[in-house]
């Protein structure tokens, strides 16, 4: 196996385990390692991670599924809204710039942190 394939398997591994753990899609780990460690292009890494997400996300619902502990009532009303901004927000993705794109990615991923911290 060569050392590309090695990266991006425990870029995998760390996005899953937090993804499990947090329920946070993985995207703000999969972006950042494939921008700075794989030198894929920001809006590549974006549209990567999109992609990555599902198969992730699909594991974790099965296995928190099992454990009862989705709430259906807000899923049903978020999921409708998220496909709709899904929708504009890949549309919109190739318009936006590339340094533009990394600021508004780390100020969400900044404000979040701190909300999360003071909370």
């Amino acid at each position: 196996m060569h050392s590309k394939q090695i990266k991006l398997i425990a870029i995998g591994l760390v996005t899953g385990f937090i993804n499990g753990i947090f329920g946070s899609g993985g995207g703000m780990i999969i972006v950042p390692a494939l921008t700075f460690l794989m030198g894929v292009d920001e809006h590549k890494s974006h549209a990567t991670a999109i992609s990555i997400i599902l198969p992730l996300s699909v594991i974790s619902t099965i296995l928190y599924l099992k454990e009862d502990i989705i709430q259906f009532n807000i899923v049903m009303y978020i999921a409708l809204g998220g496909i709709i901004g899904s929708f504009i927000g890949a549309k919109f993705l190739n318009k936006i710039p590339a340094n533009i794109l990394r600021k508004i990615f780390g100020g969400i991923i900044i404000f979040t942190a701190i909300r999360m911290i003071l909370k």
